[in-house]
């Protein structure tokens, strides 16, 4: 057993990982540049843009009690944090290999076929329309981005965490998941930042993509070897 703060920074780690997908961002700030395109004032923005990132965190952490109880099965030690990790260090590859060779077959995104439904929810700028689009986009990029998550579930999980202190972990690690997302937000309901950060994005997608893919890779090896 563990104490309760002991592996937080751990989590909060992975986490922030896990948070940098540019998957969510660029749909936020698509829907930011919609609404501003439509005339909406500022309060208009951050409502719609705060249910954006509501559903993304009610869909994260829906799943993350789905695998808590998942693994509820698996009773070999240390079995599902390797498994975890191992995922995790496959995924950090992937990102890396996609920066040398574009043409790399496998790529982390969401499924095209999931673009055109999240362009109609961004065209409705409606407050319900922005927290489906969040739902839509949490499912769809979860496959991609999630394997900092399963991997901390999985090691709590082979660490001996009680139910409680599962959920505790589960709602932190989700909790910093949109802390940039909400940052993000904030920052681009101002219409002079949002440029800003619309053309930052451009040019850094590929080195963030590389540094993300590398923690990935560090963060697995770390989890193996505790």
């Amino acid at each position: 057993m563990f104490s309760f703060v002991e592996f937080l920074p751990l989590v909060a780690a992975a986490a922030i990982i896990d948070s940098v997908n540019f998957c969510a961002f660029s749909v936020l700030l698509l829907t930011v540049a919609f609404l501003f395109s439509a005339g909406d004032l500022r309060p208009k923005i951050l409502k719609i843009g705060g249910l954006y990132i509501a559903g993304i965190y009610l869909v994260y952490v829906s799943i993350g009690f789905g695998i808590m109880q998942a693994l509820q099965f698996f009773g070999a030690p240390h079995f599902m944090a390797k498994v975890g990790a191992l995922i995790l260090i496959i995924l950090g590859a992937v990102n890396i290999i996609n920066e040398f060779f574009p043409a790399f077959p496998i790529k982390l995104k969401i499924p095209a076929g999931a673009h055109q439904r999240m362009a109609k929810l961004i065209e409705q700028g409606s407050a319900p329309a922005g927290f489906l689009l969040g739902v839509l986009v949490g499912i769809s990029e979860f496959p991609c981005t999630g394997g900092p998550y399963l991997t901390i579930l999985g090691f709590l999980h082979d660490r001996g965490a009680v139910y409680l202190k599962g959920v505790f972990y589960l709602l932190f690690y989700n909790f910093i998941f949109i802390v940039p997302l909400l940052i993000a937000l904030f920052a681009a309901s101002n219409k002079t930042l949002l440029e800003k950060i619309q053309n930052w994005q451009k040019n850094k997608t590929i080195k963030i993509r590389f540094l993300s893919g590398l923690a990935m890779i560090v963060l697995g090896v770390i989890i193996l070897m505790l």
